[in-house]
């Protein structure tokens, strides 16, 4: 709880600093500069939370896999925090229990291919002499 207020004072304190430097620009800026703001909070919270539930294995493992597959990174990483929050999580994660997470993820989430050959049939006008 103390963290939450030290952050929002750090928060209100930094917008406090950019509308004074930027007090001359129009209401556009200041709003794509507090949504800048905001996702940058977002992704440090994020980034301590997920420290605080992988060990450094497990974050390497996750990172390298956002550099192949971004979008199963992120769907991992959310995952992650929803169950460390719900109490799922107990202590920290090691990389081969990141890696069951992720088989198991996987496995539901498999797409089946499935190849399907349309042939065209030829009309011989040969085959009426």
């Amino acid at each position: 709880m103390a963290e939450d207020s030290e952050l929002a004072a750090i928060r209100a304190k930094r917008l406090e600093e950019l509308q004074g430097q930027y007090g001359g620009q129009n209401a556009a800026q200041m709003q794509q500069q507090q949504d800048a703001m905001k996702r940058f909070e977002e992704a440090e919270m994020k980034n301590s939370l997920l420290s605080q539930i992988l060990e450094q294995g497990a974050r390497a493992r996750l990172n390298s896999i956002a550099l192949v597959k971004p979008e199963k990174a992120k769907m991992m990483e959310s995952m992650l925090i929803q169950m460390a929050r719900s109490g799922q999580i107990a202590g920290k994660l090691s990389e081969s229990q990141l890696v069951s997470l992720l088989q198991e993820v996987s496995e539901r989430t498999q797409k089946k291919t499935t190849v399907k050959f349309n042939r065209k049939r030829l009309d011989d006008s040969d085959d009426d002499d």
